[in-house]
Formats: C-alpha cells, structure tokens, sequence
C-alpha cells in the first residue's frame, strides 16, 4: 500500500477478494490454537475474515483497549510499547508469532507497524468455542475407540462429531448427544421426510444410503440432487428453525436411521452442573492441598502455564487419568474457561473430585501474569 501516510489509527484493508489465500492458510495451519482445528473446521473460520494490510507506522491497537479479538501477525514487523515506555520488537518470523499478539484483554501494549504488514484477526469467543469443541470431540472419540461394542457405530458417530451441526451445544454435553438419539430401521423405498412437511426432528445414517430429492416448486417434479451415506445428517433446519422441510429423503437400500427429537435437542444446550471457583476461591484450595490441572495444548502449556500445574490436554484426558489421585482435589484451567469446565465434567463423571476456574485466566486479566509463569 505505498504512498498512504500512516495515520495513528488503521484503516485496514481487507483482501481484494476477501478470502485468505492459500499460501496463509499452510502459514494460518502452524498458529496456535489454530493447529488443533480440523480442515472443515478451519474454513468454517476463514469464511468470516479476511487477511488485512497495515503500513509502516499505523497502530493495531492501542494499551487498555478491549476488541475481543485474537490477533496473528503474518508478514511484517511490529513494535510492542508498554504503558511505561518498554520496547519490544517483534516480527512474523519469530515463535512468538505463532500465537495471538499480545492477546490479554484489555490490551497491556500498544502494537504499532514497524514495516508493512500483513495479519488476520478471528473474534476470540468464536475461536475459543471451536478449538473447545474439537478437542472434547476428540476425547469422546477416544473413549469410543476404547469401547470394541461400539465399532459399529464408530463411522457415523465420528461423522456427526467432526460436522457442524451442534457447534451451539456446549462441549461439556458431547458426550450426552450420542445417548439421546433413538434408532429407527429403514428399507429401501422408505420415504423419511417429504419436501414441504413441518419438521420436529433430524435424522443420521448409520447405516444405508439415501437419495435427497427436491422440487423448485410445487407444480414441478422432483429431482435427485443428493445421495447420502452413514454419517451424514439430514433434516437438521427443523432443530433451529420452525422451517418446511427443503427436500424429500427416499432410502435407496436398507439401513438403520439415528433420530434426534427437537425437544432433546434444546435439552442440548443446557449446560449440566459443574463446581466453578473464581481465582480467589481456587488459591485457596490449593493453599489447602488442591492440584491445578492445564488442560490446554502443549504449545499453550509451554508459553506459560500455574506453576507445578499438572499437564493434561483435553483431547488426551482419559489417557493421562492414571496419574490421578482420587484422594485429591483438582482445579481445571484454560483461557476461557470452556476447555476447563468440560474437563471437570469429564473427571467428575471418573468419580475425581474437581473444580474449573470460573471464566479462565482470561477473566483475572492483572492476576493471570502472576499465576502463568510465562516462558516469553
């Protein structure tokens, strides 16, 4: 962007076409914790944002402010400034870099370009909730694995779990959504839904395979636009929306159909109890003999981590429990508090006696330095 004078606040400049292209994708695939999310994922986040352009001398954001955003410097150098007037510089090329720049809230530096650059921001709660997400699915599968009379349903359940579909479901209920579908058998020829019915339910194959049928309207005739095999879900617009079904869904061979009813489906997205301590109450019951347990990535776990704090990733939980005491007290934590909170449901359901940090460091923004001992 030559020839703009810098001003003290960006106006940044999306991409010309507004996607990320395929060159930050293979560089967005080695931030953190970006690196844990799946390709589908992945995309389902880039579909929002755009990579943006920052010239020499514009600020990125100012010390105190509060935008929520997990900010990855791409290309380029920047300039870190303390309230106090400390300097540090930093540029994409460093390790550092493979993290949120300076992503405490509110912000404790002022971030301006020190050459032109180039970044990408996601709104942090978004992000947060995925990686969440992704890493209690893969305890689940885990726990699936381990289960030899589940290996027929493995196909279809890891389907389900890896889609989109309960992205709204609090992790913490992962678990709960595969107890709550109802098995239907079905033949081939069996019509399961008819375009313009009112639906009350959602359906998986397990096994079988459907052909979707759909008319542009209702003098035309149907046509095949689909064919559907174990895993793929259909009928899920009646879960959120008090729509028509869109198409009509024939079995093409014999099967076994998973039903999720609407009414269970809101019973989803209540989150079930879980003990929280704010960070007060936590240091208290370590004082009196409790465990911090981080259940954040390894490279989360590396930048900075509560000192003697036991290491165990959510996704790899139920494989590290051996090294528990069940005489103990634990406290989980993570930035956010969604990653810890669906650890403590899952040990608690181990019979562990365990409490999450209520709303993660994040939320004790001036106590959080002092309990993460911070490796840079």
């Amino acid at each position: 962007m030559p020839g703009q004078s810098p001003s003290s606040r960006a106006e940044l400049t999306p991409a010309v076409n507004g996607k990320v292209a395929e060159s930050e994708q293979r560089l967005l695939q080695a931030f953190v914790p970006l690196n844990k999310l799946n390709a589908d994922h992945l995309a389902s986040l880039l579909r929002d944002v755009s990579v943006e352009y920052l010239c020499a001398g514009q600020t990125l954001f100012e010390a105190g402010e509060c935008d929520n955003q997990y900010v990855y410097l791409l290309h380029g150098d920047l300039q870190l400034e303390t309230p106090a007037g400390q300097v540090e510089n930093l540029s994409a090329e460093s390790r550092r870099c493979t993290f949120p720049i300076a992503h405490r809230q509110p912000r404790a530096v002022t971030a301006k370009a020190s050459s032109d650059c180039s970044l990408i921001r996601f709104d942090a709660d978004r992000l947060d909730g995925i990686v969440a997400w992704e890493q209690a699915v893969n305890y689940i599968l885990l726990d699936i694995s381990s289960q030899r009379e589940l290996d027929a349903d493995a196909e279809w359940m890891t389907t389900l779990l890896r889609s989109n579909l309960f992205h709204k479901v609090p992790p913490i209920n992962i678990r709960t959504i595969l107890h709550r579908f109802t098995e239907v058998p079905v033949a081939a020829g069996d019509v399961v839904l008819r375009q313009g019915e009112i639906g009350d339910c959602c359906y998986v194959i397990a096994e079988g395979e459907a052909d979707v049928f759909r008319a542009p309207d209702e003098r035309s005739a149907q046509e095949l636009v689909a064919r559907l095999g174990p895993g793929r879900c259909f009928g899920e617009d009646a879960l959120v929306n008090n729509a028509l079904r869109n198409a009509t869904i024939r079995m093409n061979r014999d099967g076994r159909l998973m039903r999720l009813d609407k009414q269970d489906f809101f019973l989803l997205l209540r989150e079930p109890n879980v003990e929280h301590l704010n960070l007060p109450a936590a240091d208290k019951a370590l004082a009196a003999g409790a465990q911090w347990i981080d259940v954040r990535t390894q490279e989360e776990f590396e930048a900075g981590h509560c000192k003697q704090a036991l290491h165990m990733p959510l996704e790899y939980l139920q494989l590290k429990t051996r090294l528990l005491d069940p005489a103990t007290t634990y406290v989980t934590y993570c930035n956010s508090g969604r990653r810890s909170q669906a650890a403590a449901y899952f040990l608690q359901s181990l019979g562990y006696k365990v409490a999450a940090l209520a709303g993660g460091f994040k939320r004790y923004t001036t106590d959080a330095e002092r309990h993460l001992q911070l490796s840079f």
